[in-house]
This record gives structure tokens, C-alpha cells and sequence, in this order.
């Protein structure tokens, strides 16, 4: 394998005509010119260049290599501009895959103070809930993966991914207007035992039947539902009610529905993931700090 250090070194000494004159543009000194040129004749083994008179001249392996030396040279060049570039964040992209709700609420406003800074950064949104894009990251199908955990389901990433604390998520009764409990601060997980409840994400609904059940009741789950709008039509048209993060109500409500603070409930963690590795990319170490910092921001104003 060539190295490439000396292919701009013998581009140099082509453009220039002696090892002298290439010192002096490189900032080398001539013998070091010298050595890697004797270096670069021995990785290719043949030579490069014939003294003839007080000059030098090409032989047909250096003029083959001289039709290929400057756009290797420039290649290298560009390359290393666009390395600089991602490295400065004057360009770059991220992919970050979170689950609907904060695809909704954190992402727009982490790439919108990410992006004021650094306008050239490029950010591709995909969306899946947990754990399905903790396994896309591990994959190596996105760079930053969003997901939530509730108490005693925290996520076990394994040693090669790291976590950025995001928000804790409360969790709200979602009531139709005209419900009995509709107009309380708050209220208990037991004064809705006998209601009957739409389900959401597998997830979501662990937790439910689990809190339920500490409650001292077994819910009756008249709908399942992923879509988190299809919730709250449903829980309008009065087929039942939900439990529902606040992250959701903060950007979406149906006009029918109220949320209502359940008492006693812990609260879902958001956490931003990356893979160890990935954090030394200015790319992803600037969203994982911006992702946190925006959920200290919506902690505040809530």
C-alpha cells in the first residue's frame, strides 16, 4: 500500500522539477524529500525518476503515476475539507430516531436550536418505539436513538451504548369533558377502577395493567391502539378512557378530552442513547447535549 503522504510529496516534486525547489514550497528539508521518494520507488519497486544533467527526469512508471498524482492529491485535499467541515459542524448529518410523541415535541426544538447555531447540519428523523430503536441503534441504522423506560422496565443498553438523561414524563388520565373526575387537579389510579380503558403501545400497556393492579384492580381494555389521536377519538366518542403521557397532550388534544394528573404514578423517563463510540462525533455529541438541554428547558416550564 502506498502511502498517501508520499504521493504528495512526488506530486510536488513533478510540479516543481527538483527535490530542492519541493523542499522549499513543502517546507521540508531536501534529504527528507529524498527519503521519501527512495521510500515511495521501493513500496511501488521500480523508479520514479532518472538524473539527467543537473535535472530530473520521469521515468514511464513516474509518468503513469504523475497522470494519477493530482487527483489523488485533490481528492485527499476535498477529503479532508469535508473531514473539517463535520468536524466544525459547518456541515454533516444525524439520524435520530425517536418514538411519535417527542418526534413531535423534543425533536422540533432540539434541531431547531441545534440548526441556529450550526445551519449546515442536516438531521433525518425515523420513528419507532422502544425497543425496537434502541435495537435500530445498536444496528447502526440511526446515530441517536430517543426512548422512553418506566419504573422497574429501565433499559439495559449494554456497555457499548451511553445515555443522555432527556425529561421525566408524567402521566395523565385522559377523560372525556363531561366525565364525573373531568374538572379535579388530580386524581388516584383506584377511583378509576370500574372504568373501561383504551390501551396503548405494548409498553404503555405493561405498565398500565402492572399499576392497575397495585391499584387493586384489573382493567377492563375495551380498545388497543398505537395512534395516539385514535386514543383520544375514542376516549371523546366515551368508549372508554386512557392513561396517556403529558408529552403527548402538550402538542395534541382533541377538544372533547381533558387530561387529569394521576396521583401516586412515577413518571416515564426519556433518555437519549448513542452508541459509546458515536459520542466523539461532534455531530451527535452537539444533539445529545442539545437534547438535554431542551428537556431541562420544557422541566422548567412545566
Amino acid at each position: 500500500m502506498v502511502d498517501p503522504r508520499y504521493i504528495g510529496v512526488f506530486h510536488t516534486v513533478v510540479r516543481t522539477g527538483s527535490y530542492t525547489a519541493a523542499a522549499r514550497s513543502l517546507g521540508y528539508s531536501q534529504p527528507a524529500v529524498s527519503q521519501q521518494m527512495r521510500a515511495l520507488e521501493r513500496s511501488l519497486g521500480t523508479a520514479l525518476f532518472l538524473r539527467v544533467g543537473g535535472g530530473l527526469e520521469l521515468t514511464e512508471a513516474g509518468r503513469i503515476l504523475a497522470t494519477h498524482a493530482e487527483s489523488v492529491v485533490d481528492d485527499l485535499t476535498a477529503a479532508e475539507n469535508k473531514i473539517s467541515a463535520v468536524r466544525e459542524l459547518r456541515s454533516g448529518s444525524i439520524r435520530v430516531c425517536a418514538f411519535p410523541s417527542a418526534s413531535a415535541t423534543l425533536v422540533p426544538r432540539a434541531v431547531a436550536r441545534a440548526t441556529e447555531e450550526h445551519p449546515e447540519l442536516r438531521v433525518r428523523l425515523s420513528e419507532a418505539e422502544p425497543p425496537d430503536s434502541l435495537e435500530a441503534l445498536r444496528r447502526g441504522e440511526c446515530d441517536i436513538a430517543l426512548a422512553f423506560s418506566y419504573p422497574d422496565t429501565e433499559e439495559l443498553p449494554g456497555e457499548e451504548v451511553t445515555g443522555t438523561d432527556v425529561l421525566d414524563d408524567p402521566l395523565v388520565a385522559v377523560l372525556p369533558g363531561e366525565h364525573e373526575l373531568a374538572g379535579r387537579d388530580s386524581v388516584g389510579l383506584g377511583e378509576l377502577a370500574g372504568q373501561r380503558w383504551i390501551a396503548g403501545c405494548p409498553r404503555c400497556r405493561e405498565y398500565f395493567t402492572r399499576a392497575c393492579s397495585e391499584a387493586g384492580f384489573e382493567p377492563e381494555i375495551a380498545f388497543t391502539t398505537d395512534d395516539n389521536l385514535a386514543v383520544q377519538g375514542l376516549v371523546a366518542a366515551g368508549v372508554g378512557i386512557a392513561l396517556m403521557p403529558a408529552l403527548v397532550l402538550s402538542f395534541l388534544r382533541h377538544p372533547n378530552v381533558v387530561g387529569v394528573r394521576v396521583a401516586g404514578l412515577e413518571q416515564r423517563r426519556v433518555t437519549a442513547y448513542a452508541l459509546r463510540e458515536q459520542r466523539r462525533i461532534p455531530a451527535t455529541a452537539l444533539m445529545l447535549d442539545t437534547f438535554g438541554r431542551v428537556g431541562a428547558q420544557m422541566r422548567a416550564e412545566d
